[in-house]
């Protein structure tokens, strides 16, 4: 219950800045049990969202933008992401 509402505040965080046309959450804490960074607290999530505002930007940019947003949840929920960060005319899903 605790993750689900962490994943919901990321989505709202998410949603603050960017005009998400797609968003997947999806922890993986339980593929690092025992990871020294599990022990903190914070959790192992992957993510894929999908907006307007990457367009035009590198990778890196994108990854920027999306901590962030995210900025408020780490390292103290988030120790690690994984990031897709899409433009919609990307998505090919």
């Amino acid at each position: 219950m605790i993750n689900q509402r962490r994943m919901q505040n990321f989505e709202e965080d998410l949603r603050k800045v960017f005009q998400v046309s797609s968003l997947l959450i999806d922890d993986e804490s339980h593929l690092h049990a025992g990871h020294a960074g599990a022990a903190s607290g914070g959790g192992h999530f992957k993510l894929k969202i999908v907006a307007p505002e990457f367009k035009g930007l590198n990778p890196v940019a994108r990854h920027k933008a999306v901590y962030a947003a995210l900025n408020r949840h780490i390292p103290n929920e988030i120790h690690a992401l994984t990031i897709t960060a899409l433009s919609p005319d990307e998505d090919a899903s």
